[in-house]
């Protein structure tokens, strides 16, 4: 299985790094793992809506540009389905029994996704109602999807 995750931004905390390449290193086991990371738009303290719109727009692009055909898009917006460990990992599971082989996970900027990255996307999956900084959301999307594989290859990990 090949999973893309493309997100806004750098990592700018070691701390998150560290942690990032850990389980791209633990991933590599179970998956081809490719992260892309487009440039994050400054965004001035007090934006108009249009403003905020345009910047998402920009972002929503440069995320586009990197989804290849055939991919199946999972965006992770605060709107989305929330599923336990299990269900992601049943999910995730049931895609590569009908063939979608290649998973692109989405992440977004401090202001979200654009509304044409949430209809290109397939499905939208949810964390938690509560806002988390994007740059640790790649954190724990990738410690999820760890999970996922350890679940469906039956090996010890999750509790």
């Amino acid at each position: 299985m090949k999973i893309d995750i493309i997100c806004v931004g750098k990592l700018k905390e070691k701390y998150l790094a560290a942690a990032v390449a850990e389980y791209v290193k633990r991933l590599s086991k179970y998956c081809k793992l490719d992260i892309k990371e487009v440039p994050d738009e400054k965004a001035p303290e007090n934006l108009s809506a249009k403003q905020e719109v345009d910047l998402k727009n920009k972002e929503g692009d440069a995320i586009l540009k990197h989804i290849k055909e055939g991919a199946y898009v999972i965006a992770l917006a605060i709107e989305g389905k929330m599923y336990s460990s299990e269900e992601l990992a049943e999910n995730i599971s049931s895609l590569g029994v009908k063939g979608k082989s290649h998973i692109v996970f989405v992440i977004g900027g401090s202001l979200g996704l654009s509304e044409a990255v949430l209809r290109r996307a397939d499905e939208k999956i949810s964390f938690s109602k509560m806002t988390f900084p994007h740059q640790l959301v790649r954190v724990i999307l990738l410690e999820q999807v760890y999970r996922c594989f350890r679940i469906n290859q039956n090996e010890p990990y999750h509790k």
